[in-house]
């Protein structure tokens, strides 16, 4: 009985699991396919719930290997998706680096298509040299650059709001 009265200790955001990625060669050029794994924190969703946007990012970076000389980066992407909930309508908004434009009823919609998110084009046709092989860096997690100001100094010494994923690194050969 007595421990229902004590506080609980919410939910902490651990990290981003980055789960499966593949980066194919399409007929517009280089696009990476991925899916993560994470939760929101209780704050986060808080946040949320008063009108504050989180933002998220993506970035890779191919870099080709050169024995005379500093690696090559080949390409450097990035991408930002912003998660908002509004009180009027009740609806999660998630954009995708401000083109894609979606309204979900359920937070779980909206983070759904954050964790599996399309088919992103991160490099045009004729960026890499085909059949050379690149080491790829992906990472993913909420951008602390957009984190409200109100909540910065909140977020920046506390665990709840430190959401990201360890840089994953794999092999690609250029198709």
């Amino acid at each position: 009985m007595l421990l229902a009265l004590l506080p609980q200790p919410s939910r902490a955001a651990e990290g981003v699991e980055i789960r499966r990625y593949l980066v194919e060669s399409t007929e517009d050029g280089y696009r990476l396919s991925a899916t993560y794994g994470f939760e929101l924190s209780r704050e986060m969703e808080d946040a949320l719930q008063y009108g504050k946007t989180l933002y998220f990012y993506t970035e890779i970076e191919f870099t080709r290997p050169r024995w005379y000389w500093f690696d090559e980066k080949a390409i450097t992407a990035r991408q930002t998706i912003s998660l908002s909930y509004n009180v009027l309508t009740r609806q999660y908004n998630v954009a995708i680096s401000g083109n894609v434009h979606q309204s979900f009823s359920t937070l779980e919609d909206a983070l759904f298509l954050i964790r599996r998110p399309n088919r992103w084009l991160v490099a045009p046709r004729g960026a890499l040299k085909v059949g050379e092989n690149y080491n790829v860096k992906l990472s993913m997690g909420l951008d602390p650059n957009y984190v409200p100001k109100p909540l910065k100094v909140n977020a920046l010494n506390n665990n709840e709001w430190r959401l990201a994923s360890d840089k994953k690194s794999f092999q690609y050969r250029a198709e």
